[in-house]
Protein backbone atom coordinates (compact mmCIF):
# COMPACT_ATOMS: atom_id res chain seq x y z
CA UNK A 1 0.00 0.00 0.00
CA UNK A 2 1.33 3.40 -0.96
CA UNK A 3 0.61 6.25 1.43
CA UNK A 4 -1.21 9.20 -0.11
CA UNK A 5 1.22 11.99 -0.89
CA UNK A 6 1.00 15.02 1.39
CA UNK A 7 2.80 17.22 -1.09
CA UNK A 8 0.53 20.06 -2.21
CA UNK A 9 0.41 21.00 -5.85
CA UNK A 10 0.64 24.70 -6.79
CA UNK A 11 -3.13 24.70 -7.39
CA UNK A 12 -3.83 23.21 -3.95
CA UNK A 13 -1.55 25.78 -2.34
CA UNK A 14 -3.43 28.62 -4.02
CA UNK A 15 -6.81 27.17 -2.99
CA UNK A 16 -5.51 26.81 0.56
CA UNK A 17 -4.73 30.52 0.61
CA UNK A 18 -8.20 31.34 -0.73
CA UNK A 19 -9.73 29.28 2.10
CA UNK A 20 -7.55 31.09 4.62
CA UNK A 21 -8.69 34.48 3.32
CA UNK A 22 -12.36 33.43 3.33
CA UNK A 23 -12.02 32.29 6.96
CA UNK A 24 -10.35 35.53 8.04
CA UNK A 25 -12.41 37.34 10.67
CA UNK A 26 -12.70 40.53 8.62
CA UNK A 27 -14.33 38.60 5.77
CA UNK A 28 -16.24 35.90 7.65
CA UNK A 29 -17.85 38.05 10.35
CA UNK A 30 -19.84 40.01 7.76
CA UNK A 31 -21.65 36.94 6.37
CA UNK A 32 -21.49 34.29 9.11
CA UNK A 33 -24.85 32.99 10.30
CA UNK A 34 -25.00 30.62 13.23
CA UNK A 35 -28.59 29.50 13.95
CA UNK A 36 -29.67 29.50 17.57
CA UNK A 37 -28.60 26.24 19.20
CA UNK A 38 -28.15 24.54 15.84
CA UNK A 39 -31.74 25.16 14.71
CA UNK A 40 -32.42 24.42 11.02
CA UNK A 41 -32.95 27.17 8.47
CA UNK A 42 -36.38 27.54 6.82
CA UNK A 43 -36.71 25.00 4.01
CA UNK A 44 -37.60 26.07 0.47
CA UNK A 45 -38.67 22.51 -0.27
CA UNK A 46 -41.06 22.44 2.69
CA UNK A 47 -42.43 25.91 1.94
CA UNK A 48 -43.12 24.86 -1.65
CA UNK A 49 -45.02 21.85 -0.33
CA UNK A 50 -46.99 24.14 1.99
CA UNK A 51 -47.87 26.41 -0.92
CA UNK A 52 -48.91 23.42 -3.06
CA UNK A 53 -51.13 22.16 -0.25
CA UNK A 54 -52.60 25.62 0.33
CA UNK A 55 -53.32 25.97 -3.40
CA UNK A 56 -55.25 22.69 -3.30
CA UNK A 57 -57.14 23.74 -0.15
CA UNK A 58 -58.10 27.17 -1.48
CA UNK A 59 -58.82 26.12 -5.07
CA UNK A 60 -59.95 22.46 -4.94
CA UNK A 61 -60.08 20.87 -8.36
CA UNK A 62 -57.51 23.23 -9.87
CA UNK A 63 -54.44 22.02 -8.01
CA UNK A 64 -53.51 18.73 -6.39
CA UNK A 65 -55.59 15.54 -6.62
CA UNK A 66 -59.05 16.03 -8.13
CA UNK A 67 -61.43 15.76 -5.17
CA UNK A 68 -64.89 14.23 -4.90
CA UNK A 69 -67.47 16.55 -3.39
CA UNK A 70 -68.81 13.87 -1.03
CA UNK A 71 -65.35 13.17 0.43
CA UNK A 72 -63.96 16.71 0.17
CA UNK A 73 -64.22 17.46 3.88
CA UNK A 74 -62.25 14.33 4.80
CA UNK A 75 -59.43 15.10 2.36
CA UNK A 76 -59.47 18.80 3.23
CA UNK A 77 -59.19 18.08 6.95
CA UNK A 78 -56.21 15.81 6.38
CA UNK A 79 -54.56 18.42 4.15
CA UNK A 80 -55.14 21.22 6.67
CA UNK A 81 -53.60 19.11 9.42
CA UNK A 82 -50.46 18.63 7.29
CA UNK A 83 -50.31 22.34 6.46
CA UNK A 84 -50.64 23.27 10.12
CA UNK A 85 -47.84 20.97 11.22
CA UNK A 86 -45.49 21.89 8.39
CA UNK A 87 -46.17 25.61 8.74
CA UNK A 88 -45.67 25.54 12.51
CA UNK A 89 -42.25 24.02 11.95
CA UNK A 90 -41.29 26.64 9.35
CA UNK A 91 -42.47 29.48 11.57
CA UNK A 92 -40.24 28.08 14.31
CA UNK A 93 -37.32 28.01 11.86
CA UNK A 94 -38.01 31.66 11.01
CA UNK A 95 -38.03 32.54 14.70
CA UNK A 96 -34.74 30.70 15.24
CA UNK A 97 -33.21 32.53 12.28
CA UNK A 98 -34.08 35.86 13.87
CA UNK A 99 -33.33 34.83 17.45
CA UNK A 100 -30.98 37.08 19.43
CA UNK A 101 -31.36 35.16 22.68
CA UNK A 102 -33.86 37.59 24.22
CA UNK A 103 -37.08 36.06 22.90
CA UNK A 104 -37.75 33.58 25.71
CA UNK A 105 -37.18 29.85 25.90
CA UNK A 106 -37.10 27.48 22.94
CA UNK A 107 -40.18 25.73 24.27
CA UNK A 108 -42.04 29.05 24.40
CA UNK A 109 -41.06 29.69 20.78
CA UNK A 110 -42.43 26.26 19.80
CA UNK A 111 -45.73 26.99 21.48
CA UNK A 112 -45.87 30.46 19.92
CA UNK A 113 -45.14 28.99 16.48
CA UNK A 114 -47.97 26.47 16.77
CA UNK A 115 -50.36 29.22 17.87
CA UNK A 116 -49.29 31.46 14.99
CA UNK A 117 -49.87 28.60 12.56
CA UNK A 118 -53.37 28.08 13.97
CA UNK A 119 -54.11 31.80 13.77
CA UNK A 120 -53.09 31.73 10.12
CA UNK A 121 -55.29 28.70 9.42
CA UNK A 122 -58.27 30.62 10.83
CA UNK A 123 -57.74 33.18 8.05
CA UNK A 124 -57.96 30.70 5.16
CA UNK A 125 -61.68 31.31 4.42
CA UNK A 126 -60.95 35.06 4.24
CA UNK A 127 -57.95 34.46 1.97
CA UNK A 128 -60.09 32.30 -0.34
CA UNK A 129 -62.75 35.03 -0.51
CA UNK A 130 -60.16 37.64 -1.49
CA UNK A 131 -58.62 35.39 -4.14
CA UNK A 132 -62.04 34.54 -5.60
CA UNK A 133 -62.60 38.27 -5.99
CA UNK A 134 -59.20 38.68 -7.64
CA UNK A 135 -60.06 35.92 -10.13
CA UNK A 136 -63.38 37.58 -10.95
CA UNK A 137 -61.61 40.92 -11.42
CA UNK A 138 -59.18 39.27 -13.84
CA UNK A 139 -62.05 37.80 -15.84
CA UNK A 140 -63.96 41.08 -15.96
CA UNK A 141 -60.85 43.18 -16.63
CA UNK A 142 -59.23 41.15 -19.41
CA UNK A 143 -61.11 40.67 -22.71
CA UNK A 144 -58.93 37.63 -23.42
CA UNK A 145 -60.05 35.79 -20.26
CA UNK A 146 -62.69 33.14 -20.86
CA UNK A 147 -63.57 32.50 -17.19
CA UNK A 148 -62.41 33.22 -13.64
CA UNK A 149 -61.17 29.62 -13.61
CA UNK A 150 -58.76 30.33 -16.47
CA UNK A 151 -57.30 33.18 -14.43
CA UNK A 152 -56.90 30.92 -11.39
CA UNK A 153 -55.12 28.22 -13.36
CA UNK A 154 -53.08 30.26 -15.84
CA UNK A 155 -52.56 33.91 -14.92
CA UNK A 156 -49.30 35.10 -13.32
CA UNK A 157 -51.31 37.74 -11.45
CA UNK A 158 -53.30 35.03 -9.67
CA UNK A 159 -50.18 32.99 -8.91
CA UNK A 160 -48.62 36.08 -7.37
CA UNK A 161 -51.73 37.08 -5.44
CA UNK A 162 -52.10 33.57 -4.03
CA UNK A 163 -48.60 33.92 -2.60
CA UNK A 164 -49.15 37.52 -1.54
CA UNK A 165 -52.46 36.96 0.25
CA UNK A 166 -50.85 34.13 2.22
CA UNK A 167 -47.58 35.98 2.87
CA UNK A 168 -49.44 39.12 3.96
CA UNK A 169 -51.43 37.25 6.61
CA UNK A 170 -48.20 35.76 7.99
CA UNK A 171 -46.58 39.19 7.87
CA UNK A 172 -49.52 40.66 9.82
CA UNK A 173 -48.96 37.95 12.44
CA UNK A 174 -45.33 39.13 12.71
CA UNK A 175 -43.91 35.84 11.49
CA UNK A 176 -40.22 36.48 10.70
CA UNK A 177 -38.57 35.65 7.36
CA UNK A 178 -41.13 33.12 6.07
CA UNK A 179 -43.49 35.71 4.46
CA UNK A 180 -40.61 37.21 2.49
CA UNK A 181 -39.51 33.79 1.25
CA UNK A 182 -43.05 33.03 0.06
CA UNK A 183 -43.26 36.39 -1.75
CA UNK A 184 -39.91 35.85 -3.44
CA UNK A 185 -41.00 32.40 -4.63
CA UNK A 186 -43.71 34.08 -6.71
CA UNK A 187 -41.42 36.95 -7.71
CA UNK A 188 -38.86 34.57 -9.18
CA UNK A 189 -41.56 32.78 -11.22
CA UNK A 190 -43.63 35.73 -12.48
CA UNK A 191 -41.42 38.82 -12.36
CA UNK A 192 -44.03 40.52 -10.13
CA UNK A 193 -42.44 41.86 -6.95
CA UNK A 194 -44.89 42.51 -4.10
CA UNK A 195 -43.58 42.98 -0.57
CA UNK A 196 -45.63 40.93 1.91
CA UNK A 197 -46.28 44.07 3.95
CA UNK A 198 -48.26 45.76 1.15
CA UNK A 199 -51.99 46.05 1.93
CA UNK A 200 -54.11 45.21 -1.12
CA UNK A 201 -57.90 45.47 -1.17
CA UNK A 202 -60.52 43.28 -2.78
CA UNK A 203 -60.90 42.54 -6.52
CA UNK A 204 -57.31 43.36 -7.48
CA UNK A 205 -55.89 42.58 -10.91
CA UNK A 206 -52.49 42.96 -12.54
CA UNK A 207 -52.75 42.58 -16.32
CA UNK A 208 -49.71 40.86 -17.88
CA UNK A 209 -47.71 41.73 -14.76
CA UNK A 210 -44.03 41.42 -15.65
CA UNK A 211 -41.92 44.07 -13.94
CA UNK A 212 -44.54 45.30 -11.44
CA UNK A 213 -43.07 46.45 -8.10
CA UNK A 214 -45.23 47.16 -5.03
CA UNK A 215 -43.43 48.35 -1.90
CA UNK A 216 -43.85 47.34 1.72
CA UNK A 217 -46.02 50.21 2.96
CA UNK A 218 -48.27 50.53 -0.10
CA UNK A 219 -52.00 50.66 0.53
CA UNK A 220 -54.15 49.71 -2.44
CA UNK A 221 -57.92 50.07 -2.31
CA UNK A 222 -60.68 47.97 -3.78
CA UNK A 223 -61.05 47.18 -7.51
CA UNK A 224 -57.68 48.62 -8.57
CA UNK A 225 -55.91 47.50 -11.71
CA UNK A 226 -52.23 47.70 -12.67
CA UNK A 227 -50.48 46.87 -15.92
CA UNK A 228 -46.97 45.59 -16.59
CA UNK A 229 -43.95 47.62 -15.53
CA UNK A 230 -45.75 49.71 -12.89
CA UNK A 231 -43.67 50.79 -9.88
CA UNK A 232 -45.27 51.82 -6.59
CA UNK A 233 -42.06 52.74 -4.81
CA UNK A 234 -40.32 55.07 -2.40
CA UNK A 235 -39.06 58.49 -3.43
CA UNK A 236 -36.24 58.77 -0.90
CA UNK A 237 -34.88 56.98 2.11
CA UNK A 238 -34.43 59.10 5.26
CA UNK A 239 -31.42 58.19 7.35
CA UNK A 240 -30.68 58.08 11.05
CA UNK A 241 -27.89 60.11 12.65
CA UNK A 242 -25.49 57.20 12.21
CA UNK A 243 -26.20 57.07 8.47
CA UNK A 244 -28.34 53.91 8.50
CA UNK A 245 -31.71 53.90 6.76
CA UNK A 246 -34.76 54.68 8.90
CA UNK A 247 -36.92 51.58 9.14
CA UNK A 248 -40.67 51.20 9.56
CA UNK A 249 -41.87 54.50 8.09
CA UNK A 250 -44.69 54.86 5.55
CA UNK A 251 -42.86 55.64 2.31
CA UNK A 252 -44.93 54.13 -0.52
CA UNK A 253 -48.08 55.29 -2.37
CA UNK A 254 -51.73 54.97 -1.41
CA UNK A 255 -54.13 54.06 -4.22
CA UNK A 256 -57.76 54.63 -3.33
CA UNK A 257 -60.59 52.50 -4.78
CA UNK A 258 -61.00 51.95 -8.54
CA UNK A 259 -57.62 53.35 -9.58
CA UNK A 260 -56.09 52.18 -12.87
CA UNK A 261 -52.35 52.52 -13.53
CA UNK A 262 -51.17 51.78 -17.06
CA UNK A 263 -47.93 50.17 -18.22
CA UNK A 264 -44.61 51.66 -17.22
CA UNK A 265 -45.97 54.29 -14.83
CA UNK A 266 -43.89 55.13 -11.76
CA UNK A 267 -45.49 56.48 -8.57
CA UNK A 268 -43.05 57.32 -5.79
CA UNK A 269 -43.34 58.40 -2.17
CA UNK A 270 -46.20 58.61 0.33
CA UNK A 271 -48.59 60.18 -2.16
CA UNK A 272 -52.30 59.50 -2.57
CA UNK A 273 -53.92 58.68 -5.90
CA UNK A 274 -57.59 59.52 -5.45
CA UNK A 275 -60.58 57.29 -6.06
CA UNK A 276 -61.26 56.50 -9.72
CA UNK A 277 -58.11 58.18 -11.03
CA UNK A 278 -56.45 56.89 -14.20
CA UNK A 279 -52.66 57.07 -14.51
CA UNK A 280 -51.42 56.83 -18.09
CA UNK A 281 -48.47 54.81 -19.31
CA UNK A 282 -44.85 55.83 -18.64
CA UNK A 283 -45.69 58.83 -16.45
CA UNK A 284 -43.67 59.77 -13.35
CA UNK A 285 -45.66 60.88 -10.31
CA UNK A 286 -44.33 62.23 -7.01
CA UNK A 287 -47.36 64.21 -5.82
CA UNK A 288 -50.98 63.60 -4.90
CA UNK A 289 -53.50 62.94 -7.70
CA UNK A 290 -57.12 64.12 -7.19
CA UNK A 291 -60.02 61.70 -7.32
CA UNK A 292 -61.25 61.07 -10.85
CA UNK A 293 -58.21 62.71 -12.48
CA UNK A 294 -56.60 61.41 -15.67
CA UNK A 295 -52.85 61.82 -15.82
CA UNK A 296 -51.02 61.32 -19.12
CA UNK A 297 -47.78 62.29 -20.76
CA UNK A 298 -47.65 65.75 -22.25
CA UNK A 299 -48.08 65.67 -26.01
CA UNK A 300 -44.83 66.49 -27.89
CA UNK A 301 -44.82 69.96 -29.36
Amino acid sequence: MHERSTIQTPAMQRLDKVAERLCHEDSLSRVWHCPAKGAPMPSLTTLREIMDRLSAAIFPGYFGVEPLRESLRYHLSANLDSIYRLLGGQILCGKCFSCDGTQGTCEQCREDSRELALSFMDRLPHIRSLLAGDAQAAYEGDPAATSPGEAIFCYPSMHTMLHHRIAHELYALRVPLVPRIISEMAHSQTGIDIHPGATIGEDFFIDHGTGVVIGETCIIGRSCRLYQGVTLGALSFPKNEDGTLTKGIARHPILEDNVTVYAGATILGRVTVGRGAVIGGNVWITGDVPAGAKVAQERPR
